[in-house]
């Protein structure tokens, strides 16, 4: 599914941007995987390579990887850029659920 098509659906959906050659988006890896698994029956996870995906991260005003973006039925909520624990991550999702 594309981004736009992910936005687009009802609900929640944490969306990662991230770009393999980036130490601290490997870092985010395994965090992220653990999220996923975390939330699965309560919000979507995706992932994109901004260097794959380069007009998404356009469209996002994505400016630094990785960047964390929280949708609520389009609309976003949230957005952190850098490195951040599996706990806050959550956390954040669970705000706007």
């Amino acid at each position: 599914m594309t981004y736009k098509e992910e936005i687009a659906q009802p609900g929640v959906v944490l969306v990662e941007f991230y770009a393999s050659w980036c130490p601290h988006c490997r870092k985010m890896m395994p965090v992220v995987e653990q999220v996923k698994n975390l939330l699965t029956d309560r919000a979507r996870v995706a992932q994109y390579d901004i260097d794959a995906c380069e007009a998404d991260a356009d469209a996002a005003k994505v400016e630094v990887v990785p960047t964390f973006i929280i949708y609520k039925d389009s609309a976003e909520k949230w957005r952190h850029s850098g490195e951040i624990s599996a706990d806050d991550l959550i956390s954040e999702v669970e705000k706007v659920l």
